[in-house]
């Protein structure tokens, strides 16, 4: 399993997300800042405080599976919360 860090420290919550793309997207990295902004805004909706989130894309850049299969492409296809002491 692939270990990872918190992308902010303080007791941020951190919603990344890192899809492949699709026709209405100029790439995967916008994609996935799409996909992240709108957990982070149902998460505001919600009553989250919104100091206490941070949106981030990471695309093509951190896959879970770098193979170039239906397979690897469905795992890449996420979103990861993070939850950090504050």
């Amino acid at each position: 399993m692939q270990s990872t860090q918190p992308l902010k420290r303080g007791g941020r919550r951190i919603g990344a997300g890192r899809p492949k793309g699709n026709g209405r997207y100029r790439d995967n990295w916008e994609l996935s800042t799409a996909r992240s902004t709108s957990v982070v805004k149902f998460l505001i909706e919600n009553g989250v405080p919104a100091n206490r989130l941070v949106a981030a894309g990471f695309g093509e850049f951190q896959p879970l599976d770098p193979a170039d299969t239906e397979e690897a492409r469905n795992k890449n296809r996420r979103i990861e919360l993070k939850l950090t002491e504050r």
